[in-house]
Order: C-alpha cells, then structure tokens, then sequence
C-alpha cells in the first residue's frame, strides 16, 4: 500500500479527520452486527473491552492499551448505529 507523503512523521499518527463515513460503509456494519453472530460479537467485545477494568496501579502503556481497545470497540458501535438510521430513512 502507498504512503501518503504528508502522512509522514508525527503527522502521520493524527486520528482520521473525516467526516461521517460512507452510508454504504455504515450500513455494512449494521449488516454485519444486527444478526444473532453479530450481535453476539458485539456484545463479548463490549463485555471484554469496554467494561474492562484496570487497577489504579496499572502503568501508563496498559491504559494507553485499554483505551485504544475501548476506542476501536466505540467506533464499531457508532458505525452500526449509523447503518440503522441509514436502513430506517
């Protein structure tokens, strides 16, 4: 896969600007996350990763860990939620 040049260096590592993602892209997770296999893997990935606890003793990289887990487990939530409104309008 190319390498965008202005992706280069630190600037490289900035989230993803865009605005809302394609309907089409939004109703493929809702396709994908609303029957029984989805929605039972939707909800093992809530229980694992957003309801996941740490210690207060858990050091900086571990809850950069953890929230990144968290954060990917969000996106795929907004984007089937997304794909919903999409299928109902």
């Amino acid at each position: 896969m190319p390498r965008d040049r202005k992706a280069s260096g630190w600037s490289g590592l900035e989230p993803n600007r865009r605005k809302a993602p394609p309907h089409e892209l939004a109703e493929a997770f809702a396709s994908c996350f609303t029957g029984p296999a989805g929605v039972l893997v939707l909800d093992y990935l809530r229980r694992t990763f957003l309801t996941r606890r740490v210690p207060p003793t858990a050091g900086d990289a571990v809850l950069r860990h953890v929230e990144g887990q968290r954060s990917v487990v969000a996106h795929i939530q907004s984007l089937v939620e997304q794909g919903l409104i999409v299928r109902r309008s």
